[in-house]
């Protein structure tokens, strides 16, 4: 069996989302191919430890604030890579080609440098999820009243959204729904319909989020741009995995106002469970806008809130 290549690799990221990419330099396999920096995890060293060197040998930076996110397996024709990816959101000094690579700056919608790594299409478009993922409570709040705040929440940059109203009527669900996607795509966000695929066909929502009991009984990745799945153990992550679903929610990770005394999580458990995954997991339950450094620190992409996104 073919003995699987160790490697850190960084997302260098600024406050807008703008990343670094690198060029491999000549001599190396893929020379002239764009990739994001980083290097092999050396024998005794952790997959940060290979992080905070590669970049201060490749870039000329030092680490001051990297995220653990996800970690990939890929098969190129002459190795097996495992790709454990941080995101690099400080450091000091300015980055520059000390292998004498080109760097190149990018958005992750609009990446302009070809040719790309072939492991980098997943990688990019998990860049694309914001990190802040919110659920609508209009039974709570009353749906006009709620699609004000929708709109405010738009205007102030929300891009995904998750429309779950489990009490709401069919009809009044449909028209509900339909009405938060028009709303949202005229700002640029996308809307994931929770656990009702045909509902989200039928108000041409982005996607999906399954439920975990759908999650365990699915063969096969619904065909939409977005699924996500709600998860809340180890196998779940890992159905999700298997199915290579676009992202998870993993919860509750705090106490919750809608289940008093409920288990919940806690950051270190979180931690545990979003270890070593291939899509991005967002922290949900009891979780608020103060949490999201604590929540990245923890290995989530970000934050999903229900009462704090609005």
């Amino acid at each position: 069996m073919t003995a699987i290549l160790e490697v850190a690799a960084a997302v260098v990221q600024c406050p807008d989302g703008e990343f670094l990419l690198a060029e491999r330099p000549a001599g190396k396999p893929y020379a002239g191919w764009w990739e994001f920096p980083g290097g092999k995890i050396e024998m005794g060293e952790t997959p940060y430890h290979a992080l905070v060197r590669e970049l201060h040998e490749e870039l000329g930076i030092e680490v001051e604030a990297a995220y653990p996110w996800l970690t990939r397996v890929f098969a190129y024709p002459h190795t097996t890579v495992r790709l454990h990816f941080f995101r690099v959101m400080g450091w000091h000094g300015e980055p520059h080609g000390k292998e004498a690579q080109r760097l190149s700056w990018q958005y992750p919608d609009a990446v302009a440098v070809t040719p790309l790594l072939p492991a980098n299409g997943p990688i990019l478009r998990s860049l694309n999820l914001p990190p802040v993922y919110a659920i609508t409570r209009a039974a709570e709040l009353g749906v006009e009243p709620f699609l004000a705040k929708l709109d405010v929440a738009l205007q102030a940059g929300i891009k995904l959204v998750q429309v779950r109203e489990k009490a709401m009527e069919k009809a009044a669900l449909l028209a509900f729904a339909a009405e938060v996607v028009r709303r949202a795509h005229l700002h640029g966000a996308r809307v994931v319909i929770n656990s009702d695929v045909e509902l989200a066909r039928a108000v041409g929502a982005d996607g999906v989020q399954l439920a975990s009991a759908q999650l365990l009984a699915l063969i096969t990745k619904p065909e939409f741009d977005l699924v996500g799945a709600s998860c809340h153990d180890q196998a779940e992550l890992e159905r999700a995995a298997t199915l290579d679903l676009d992202f998870a929610v993993l919860s509750p990770v705090k106490p919750t106002q809608s289940h008093p005394g409920a288990p919940v999580l806690g950051w270190e458990r979180f931690a545990q469970l979003a270890a070593n995954r291939p899509m991005p997991i967002y922290a949900l339950g009891g979780v608020s806008a103060a949490d999201l450094d604590e929540a990245r620190q923890h290995g989530a992409h970000g934050i999903a809130m229900l009462r704090g996104a609005w």
